[in-house]
């Protein structure tokens, strides 16, 4: 029995000694390793911040492009017909969209969604006010009727998510 008191005499100081230390070495690496992880984190955001930056400037840029008033002021110049006009707006926002449709990586899914309701509402949009024409007359008619929509509307579909992309992006600041 003395001899079991004296081997926990030494043995009880010598595990509290080693479970202090394995604690506190333990403590240690996490907090190290939450370190990096941070840095990382941090690291990733300086470069990924400027690439999604300039997504929502290509977006912008999209759907300015896209939007009726600047593609009637596009094409006014051309003695075309409305079919011809509708032709070539279309052709214009396939194009358009196509181009930066590697841009949906970089902003939420929820912008995304938005920005493709805005060009199909813009083509829904062309596509009904040419219908309500022959195909054969002045594009003149289908630019003055798709300024008159606009105008009815409180908000065309391109400014929608303009103003959309614009809260989004105020979020990295």
């Amino acid at each position: 029995m003395e001899m079991v008191m004296e081997i926990l005499k030494y043995v009880i100081p010598a595990l509290i000694v080693f479970l202090t230390a394995y604690l506190t070495v333990r403590a240690l690496l996490r907090h190290d390793q939450k370190k990096r992880e941070r840095e990382i984190i941090l690291k990733n955001k300086q470069m990924i911040t400027p690439v999604r930056l300039q997504a929502y400037e290509r977006l912008t840029l999209f759907l300015e492009r896209i939007s009726p008033d600047n593609l009637v002021m596009r094409f006014s110049k051309d003695n075309l017909t409305v079919s011809q006009l509708q032709n070539q707006m279309l052709k214009t926002i396939r194009s358009e969209f196509d181009h930066n449709v590697s841009q949906q990586i970089y902003i939420s899914p929820r912008a995304w969604e938005v920005i493709k309701s805005a060009r199909e509402n813009t083509v829904k949009m062309i596509n009904t006010t040419a219908q309500t024409m022959r195909p054969d007359e002045p594009a003149i008619k289908l630019s003055k009727a798709l300024l008159e929509k606009i105008m009815e509307q409180q908000k065309s579909p391109s400014r929608v998510a303009l103003d959309y992309l614009k809260r989004e992006a105020g979020t990295f600041f």
